[in-house]
């Protein structure tokens, strides 16, 4: 995701935003976190290249942090927005330094803690979905039976 202007001429800007020990170069939006975005963060209809040129945005203005400290999986945006995003290196992409780039995959937008209060504790909400899917499945099982 390079930046469509530079402020001055003949003055390098890096075309990378860090996050962590990760220095990502380009952001992929899964079809999975596309319909997620239009249903849980705006309704109107958008295109791919809006919501990855969105969050480049939030990485340029370090709006994104990492949700738990000790995982690299999910992600919030504003303190609001939860993300869940995976890294993997561009091939053949280096900084000045020779240090690999990175790509972000977003792989879906889980909701806004603010309209959603279960995802205030990710752990809990997802052994309580976990645990509420296996017993649909006991049940249909038990009837099909």
């Amino acid at each position: 995701m390079r930046d469509k202007a530079m402020q001055r001429w003949s003055t390098y800007e890096p075309f990378y935003v860090e996050m962590g020990d990760k220095k990502v170069a380009d952001i992929v939006i899964t079809n999975h976190a596309k319909t997620r975005y239009l249903d849980r963060v705006e309704q109107k209809q958008s295109e791919t290249n809006h919501i990855a040129a969105w969050l480049w945005e939030c990485l340029k203005q370090n709006r994104m942090e990492s949700y738990y400290h000790n995982e690299e999986d999910v992600y919030l945006i504003d303190g609001d927005l939860v993300v869940v995003a995976e890294f993997g290196e561009l091939p053949g992409e280096m900084d000045i330094a020779g240090n690999p780039l990175h790509k972000m995959i977003v792989i879906t937008f889980l909701g806004r803690m603010s309209e959603t209060i279960e995802l205030r504790d990710l752990k809990s909400y997802y052994s309580w979905l976990r645990h509420s899917r296996r017993m649909t499945l006991m049940k249909s099982a038990r009837k099909q039976k």
